[in-house]
């Protein structure tokens, strides 16, 4: 038995339709396999998406229906006045599209061509829109700015990087190797993925926190290892396999829930109890030690254990 077709989300027919009625309208009589070239769709989805169009209307009674034909394999629609204009971005929308268009064009990191050519398409079709000849993007500071281009350049030059990365967790700079895979932009922030030649792994660096750059002459192709991580959840999500922790914090640690993704959150009183993933104990001693007392580690024990180790341990080179 062939495996079923995947049900097509309700969403995407809707967009088609809306998109279709007003297309139709203006080509009268046009030919069932003309329209459904021009589409994208086939000759038996436009007859499914027709008939269903017979049924839609902007009340229940027969006269307040689209009237559909479609039998003498030419489509005839009427009764659509309502909805035969091509729909149009409202003033969020439209400022939307455009501050990210234009974020993208001084980012340096789209090609420039298309990104104007768009640009300057939306501008000239919205211009009528109340206050949008105000939209502006702030640009970044200039060492920021300068990193991202040269971060975008090694990307698109598939060319080695070397950083000077801080990681704020252990407060400390590190020289490392990059070949770099993508710059993307997440939570408000710029990020450079590649395969970091010191860990020999995938990781991403954020970039405002890279106090230099050089590309290198030499060949950036990433290794056939290297996997882009899943963003969808964040730039901190954990991997599949790491340990999932509960953590009581105190007002004053309250910031671990806004920086990191948890799994879930419980207001007990004051204080909050997050459960998160912790990629390994060395990173969870760090956290929880480095709230000073702020934030309590309450689940599971083997990582209550290997925190309270590493505690004494630190306090075992103090005089008592």
């Amino acid at each position: 038995m062939s495996p079923r077709t995947p049900a097509e989300p309700a969403t995407t027919r809707v967009s088609r339709l809306l998109t279709m009625v007003p297309w139709l309208v203006s080509r009268q009589g046009i030919a069932l396999s003309e329209a459904a070239e021009g589409l994208g769709v086939s000759e038996q989805q436009l007859r499914d998406d027709l008939d269903l169009l017979f049924m839609c209307g902007y009340g229940p009674m027969t006269d307040e229906l689209i009237d559909v034909s479609y039998e003498q394999g030419h489509v005839y629609i009427d009764n659509a006045e309502t909805i035969s204009r091509p729909l149009r971005l409202g003033v969020a929308e439209a400022t939307t599209i455009i501050v990210g268009l234009r974020a993208l064009e001084a980012s340096g990191v789209g090609p420039s061509d298309a990104v104007r050519r768009a640009l300057a398409t939306l501008e000239q079709a919205t211009g009528s829109l109340p206050g949008i000849d105000r939209v502006g993007v702030v640009a970044e500071g200039e060492r920021d700015h300068e990193v991202l281009q040269s971060a975008s350049s090694a990307v698109q030059q598939r060319r080695r990087v070397h950083l000077t990365y801080l990681v704020p967790s252990r407060d400390e700079r590190t020289e490392r190797d990059v070949d770099p895979m993508r710059v993307v932009a997440l939570d408000g922030h710029w990020y450079l993925e590649g395969w970091c030649h010191l860990a020999q792994d995938t990781r991403l660096f954020r970039l405002d926190r890279v106090e230099a750059i050089e590309l290198l002459d030499v060949d950036g192709t990433p290794p056939p290892q290297a996997v882009s991580r899943d963003l969808s959840q964040g730039a901190y999500s954990g991997a599949p396999d790491d340990r999932v922790v509960t953590l009581l914090l105190r007002p004053r640690a309250r910031w671990v829930a806004e920086y990191y993704p948890t799994l879930s959150q419980e207001e007990v009183g004051e204080d909050l109890r997050v459960r998160l993933t912790a990629r390994d104990d060395a990173w969870l001693a760090r956290l929880v030690l480095g709230c000073g007392g702020h934030a309590v580690l309450e689940a599971p024990q083997p990582a209550v254990d290997a925190v309270r180790a590493r505690a004494l341990a630190a306090l075992s080179g103090y005089p008592a």
